[in-house]
């Protein structure tokens, strides 16, 4: 077949260890066979970052903005184990997501990808819950510190206008620790307007919750915002028969665990980080995630919601056979060639996006799958374990089938 020709490039991100090397798989025997591709290339390995002073980083972001769709390979994140582990790292880079989403904003949805034979573990779940976690703030681009000696610490703000608020945060009598957090009003009406548009195009309930009872201006201010944001899409919802609540997030997590599923939880930074693992990891794995980020304005970066697969890494370094799950990496890929398709008119990519994801779940399906998964599956279901590169094999197999 000829290849299906790209107009606008895609803004590729390629990361770390082996989920690198998967990208790498990934282009080789599946995308490269049936697309010329166009991709604008951004290299995020930890080392790169570090040689750029992040910069790549920040560009890598500022292109997804101007060209609208962007997909990212996982990357590392340097902690004091990674500084040892990485000596010429000059410092701890941040978090290569958190930049990206603080620049574009916006919101990541994540959403498990289910196969039959592996049912989750919460019996109750039919339908796949898609986590909406805001992507800017609060811990993720806070500052904190140690302090050894008595003394008190005080949070103060001095507006440009003169205005000035000063509040003592606690007097202590020894060493202690601190940190400081913050969240923007527009930052967190973006967040609002993504979520209630994502559940009118997925036609699905939207649930948000916070800890109001406790942060009372903090968490306040989150659902005081989204309560005025509803009243834009209020009727569109009763158009649809969904409906939007809001509650703490102890009941939320209540309601989640009793609920079967299919509808839209948004939660703030943290929550969404934590309970889009929760989620994931009772639905089967976090290899078994998508996660796009959606802005308010329309763009869209996708990517796998793992890790780089370290341990994995270091046996492939020693010419060992892995067998690492790529089906998110897959997926993010997929993904952004169905939204690039969409947006370009380009019928014969979008439905090359559908094809990858159509032929790997066939492939699942069928009981071929990667270690992480065999362990999974329901009593009884014949499988057979595979290598990356015998999944992916399968995979390419499947798709000429449905070319």
């Amino acid at each position: 077949m000829e290849k299906i020709k790209m107009t606008t490039p895609l803004v590729e991100m390629d990361g770390d260890e082996m989920t690198r090397i998967i990208w790498q798989k990934i282009k080789d025997k599946i995308i490269l066979p049936y697309v010329d591709l166009k991709t604008e290339y951004y290299d995020l390995g930890l080392l790169n970052r570090n040689a750029t002073k992040d910069q790549v980083t920040v560009d890598s972001a500022n292109a997804a903005l101007k060209y609208g769709v962007a997909v990212k390979c996982a990357t590392i994140t340097p902690n004091r184990q990674r500084m040892e582990e990485y000596p010429e790292l000059t410092e701890m880079w941040k978090s290569p997501n958190g930049t990206i989403r603080s620049i574009m904003g916006g919101t990541v949805f994540r959403t498990p990808i289910l196969i039959d034979s592996i049912k989750p573990i919460v019996k109750g779940w039919k339908k796949p819950i898609t986590i909406a976690r805001h992507a800017y703030g609060d811990i993720y681009r806070a500052v904190d510190f140690a302090t050894e000696q008595p003394g008190e610490a005080k949070l103060i703000f001095e507006g440009r206008d003169g205005e000035r608020k000063e509040v003592s945060v606690m007097k202590v009598e020894g060493p202690a620790v601190w940190l400081a957090q913050h969240n923007k009003e527009d930052s967190i009406r973006n967040f609002a307007r993504s979520c209630f548009q994502y559940a009118i195009d997925m036609k699905q309930d939207l649930w948000f919750s916070t800890k109001d009872t406790i942060s009372k201006t903090y968490d306040g201010y989150f659902k005081s915002i989204f309560e005025e944001e509803f009243e834009n899409y209020r009727d569109k919802f009763k158009e649809l028969g969904i409906t939007y609540f809001y509650t703490l997030i102890d009941d939320a997590v209540a309601r989640v665990i009793r609920s079967e599923g299919g509808y839209i939880w948004a939660c703030k930074n943290y929550d969404g980080d934590v309970m889009s693992d929760m989620v994931s990891t009772a639905f089967g794995s976090l290899a078994m995630m998508t996660s796009v980020l959606v802005t308010p304005d329309g763009k869209y970066e996708y990517e796998a919601a793992h890790g780089t697969v370290t341990r994995h890494y270091y046996r492939y370094l020693k010419g060992e056979e892995t067998s690492t799950n790529p089906i998110a990496t897959l997926f993010a890929w997929s993904g952004a060639f169905k939204k690039r398709g969409e947006l370009d008119g380009i019928r014969e990519l979008e439905r090359f996006g559908e094809i990858i994801e159509e032929a790997a779940l066939n492939v699942l399906n069928r009981g071929i799958m990667t270690g992480d998964l065999v362990n999974m599956t329901e009593p009884g279901t014949e499988v057979r374990k595979v290598s990356t590169d015998e999944l992916l094999d399968a995979i390419k197999e499947e798709m000429e089938i449905l070319f």
